[in-house]
């Protein structure tokens, strides 16, 4: 009687503390997307000049992620459109490529927000970012 009162009380605990996990795991979830680089002009006159980048977008759950890749042709879209009419003034500088990359991530959320009435994205990086 006493094994089975010990066994049960085991059980209890090994579920509840399951319980704890999942719920833990759901709330830390964090991934991250890696959009394919973008190449583009940069805006002004003169001597062409060219940005190549790579973004990775963070979210913090699993619709988020499956809302992000079902926009994504419209998130580049959109992305490519904003990082082309950038010019040396705009992304010379690392507090310039900052406030670019706020933008984008603004663009990123609005997309969403349309489409899904929800923003889903934590945060965006520039994972590489080379001016010619």
């Amino acid at each position: 009687m006493f094994k089975r009162l010990v066994l049960l009380m085991v059980m209890i605990f090994s579920v509840q503390f399951a319980a704890a996990e999942t719920e833990k795991t759901v709330e830390d979830y964090v991934n991250y997307i890696e959009l394919k680089s973008f190449t583009t002009n940069l805006d002004g006159v003169g001597k062409p000049r060219f940005l190549k980048c790579e973004v990775t977008i963070q979210v913090s759950s699993e619709s988020a992620h499956h809302a992000v890749n079902a926009h994504m042709p419209q998130i580049r879209n959109d992305l490519v459109f904003l990082l082309s009419s950038q010019s040396d003034e705009t992304v010379g500088t690392v507090d310039a490529q900052n406030r670019l990359a706020k933008k984008a991530l603004e663009a990123v959320k609005k997309v969403l927000m349309e489409e899904e009435g929800e923003s889903f994205v934590s945060d965006l990086f520039f994972t590489s970012f080379v001016v010619q």
